[in-house]
């Protein structure tokens, strides 16, 4: 068995990024698994090496270092890489990306001399790399084209709570804003904003997005959209070949098309699933769908959102503290849990996930779970679970 990645560096989890550029982990140490373990799954590991192209008739991957490599069966988990922008000057000015631990021992290298820093984006590797930069004394200020932080995961109060502690730390933050230009400076750079501000800075992020990798699907006829189209046993459109993770489109719980769903609990869930369907195990079972989850920590705090909380015909229960910072919004379809977000009102994520795919009628327990969320479904979950 060959695994491959086009990072040079053994494979690490993506969530440890912000830590190595805060300086808690160490990026030597950071490698998930030892060489032992490769040995003992009778795995050669390559890094370094990134697919180019693939052939599913002849059954033949060939790398960018023009090795072929003829495969009985092969998962594709290329990821996703930053989205760039095309914003009118982009490339002639030096600026930073935060997706590889590459990237991450860069951006932590330029923090120590970083007076002035912009991020561009305000997702989540916009809002942690934000902290990093507010923590080391930068002044910050963060660009938002959308209404408010993290709009894939908030709604507008959850986020201007986020918002709110970025602010009392000293950080500016701007959105329903983007950018027309940038041009380079003699020590860094000036950008100008839609409203016609200027800003000056010497560290620039930009943290505007992912795009799924696949361009080496060229050629190969494999069915893709905006990631490769899987079934809900990750199998793509050609015989022997599945995917899975950021770069796979694969069925979603709350809709009826498939979706991009690049978070972390989903890619290993469609990995266990597409490897078992690979070796054939009696146990493999089908993917249940993508459900939204996050856990953000910012300053101390704890932000947590599972699901969605669009929904039409659901009713929305929130709690709020505005002197305290805290919030919790609760969405029920049909006394089932469509999703939960909260602000310093802690749950356990994996739970309620669990509660919004196996469809947990509520209604027994409905009061005491808007009142105790956390406490409600951890004894659900235990009867169930049994």
């Amino acid at each position: 068995m060959l695994l491959a990645t086009r990072d040079p560096a053994p494979p690490y989890s993506p969530t440890v990024l912000p830590y190595v550029v805060s300086g808690k982990s160490d990026p030597a140490r950071v490698r998930l698994r030892g060489e032992d373990y490769f040995d003992d799954q009778r795995a050669s590991l390559r890094c370094g090496s990134a697919l180019a192209s693939l052939d599913p008739e002849q059954h033949v991957a060939t790398f960018a270092d023009g090795e072929v490599v003829q495969y009985e069966r092969v998962l594709l988990a290329t990821g996703a890489a930053p989205a760039i922008p095309p914003i009118a000057g982009l490339s002639q000015v030096k600026f930073h990306v935060l997706r590889t631990l590459e990237d991450a021992t860069q951006l932590r290298a330029a923090l120590g001399n970083a007076r002035r820093a912009v991020v561009l984006g305000a997702g989540l590797v916009g809002m942690h790399a934000a902290e990093n930069l507010v923590n080391a004394g930068a002044e910050t200020v963060i660009v938002e084209m959308r209404p408010q932080v993290l709009p894939g995961y908030f709604d507008e109060t959850a986020a201007g709570l986020i918002a709110g502690a970025f602010v009392q730390r000293g950080a500016r933050v701007l959105c329903g804003q983007s950018v027309v230009s940038i041009a380079p400076r003699e020590q860094g750079f000036m950008l100008k904003l839609v409203n016609g501000e200027r800003i000056d800075g010497d560290l620039l992020l930009v943290a505007a997005g992912v795009r799924p990798v696949k361009e080496y699907l060229e050629g190969s006829g494999i069915r893709a959209d905006e990631g490769i189209l899987v079934d809900r046993r990750m199998r793509t459109s050609a015989p022997d070949v599945w995917a899975a993770g950021d770069v796979a489109q694969a069925a979603s719980f709350f809709h009826d098309a498939p979706r991009v769903n690049g978070i972390l609990p989903n890619a290993v869930e469609q990995g266990r699933v597409a490897g078992m369907d690979m070796a054939g195990d009696p146990g493999a079972r089908d993917y249940r769908g993508g459900v939204p989850i996050n856990t953000y920590h910012f300053f101390g705090r704890q932000a947590l959102s599972v699901g969605i909380d669009a929904v039409e015909g659901a009713e929305t229960h929130v709690t709020s503290d505005a002197a305290a910072g805290r919030y919790r919004k609760i969405v029920l379809k049909d006394d089932r849990l469509a999703g939960i977000f909260a602000i310093d009102l802690p749950f356990d994520a994996g739970i309620m996930v669990e509660l919004a795919l196996r469809r947990v009628d509520l209604a027994p327990v409905r009061q005491d779970f808007l009142d105790n969320p956390r406490d409600t479904a951890r004894a659900l979950m235990s009867r169930l679970w049994r």
